[in-house]
């Protein structure tokens, strides 16, 4: 998830230093989530909607990702389980469309066969193995850190092809969640490298790029989709940009 537009005016940036490693989010960033989940919650909905057409899918979908009651954020903080998130922001999806019979059986059933339709769905953006094999070719260490739980996000990186991504930290690795310093410090330390000389790229402007920056890494937003960062929390320690192509040239330049 991005920010939300409300200026399109980047502070500057200061110059990056020397890199010696770097973490990426995944999902949104390394893995095309969100068309994942919209093509899974359409295999797991189908059975209950009758003459939805790709535009009400589209919607159907995007509202899906909006979670506007932040059942998600809320699973991260400990009020519900994962499959608890997942099926109160179906409820609220098939509410909004007037879609009858999403009782507690129906509910249980969408999330098996959300689970199930999922995985292969699951893939890596076209410029993530190129961007490795720079990084590879360079001798420099990678790894994730991410707002899921560990076993979730393996499996996830495993399915996406990205099995060489080895060092990850999920919110159960040291029980705290990004932007909390401790979860991307956790990544500094298994990769080895100071936060100082230490990439974090993800594509949420206020979690990733100023979460990372005030744990004193050197922060990336990985903005895929043009939109605009808040304009409260503009900060010109932020790097920005459009494709991991750019974050081999911002290395490159740095001495990768």
């Amino acid at each position: 998830m991005t920010g939300t537009a409300l200026n399109n005016t980047p502070a500057p940036c200061a110059a990056l230093a020397p890199v010696g490693g770097v973490l990426f989010d995944i999902d949104d960033t390394l893995v095309d989530l969100h068309q994942a989940m919209k093509d899974a919650m359409i295999a797991a909905s189908r059975p209950l909607v009758d003459g939805f057409g790709p535009s009400d899918w589209d919607a159907f979908a995007a509202l899906y990702m909006a979670d506007a009651d932040n059942y998600y954020d809320r699973f991260v903080a400990g009020e519900f389980t994962f499959a608890q998130q997942r099926g109160l922001r179906a409820r609220a999806v098939f509410a909004h469309f007037g879609i009858a019979g999403f009782d507690d059986r129906a509910e249980q059933a969408w999330i098996a066969d959300f689970e199930k339709a999922q995985p292969g769905f699951i893939n890596a953006y076209p410029d993530v193995v190129p961007i490795l094999d720079a990084l590879d070719a360079h001798g420099i260490p990678y790894g994730a850190v991410s707002n899921n739980v560990h076993a979730y996000q393996r499996a996830k990186l495993d399915m996406a092809g990205l099995q060489r991504i080895t060092v990850l930290v999920g919110i159960d690795t040291v029980n705290a969640a990004k932007p909390k310093p401790e979860a991307f410090l956790e990544g500094c330390r298994q990769l080895g490298t100071r936060p100082g000389e230490t990439l974090y790229v993800g594509d949420n402007y206020l979690l990733d790029g100023i979460g990372s920056v005030q744990a004193g890494l050197q922060g990336i937003w990985l903005n895929r989709t043009g939109a605009v960062a808040p304009s409260h929390a503009e900060d010109g320690r932020v790097r920005r940009i459009a494709g991991l192509a750019e974050l081999a040239a911002l290395a490159l330049s740095t001495g990768l």
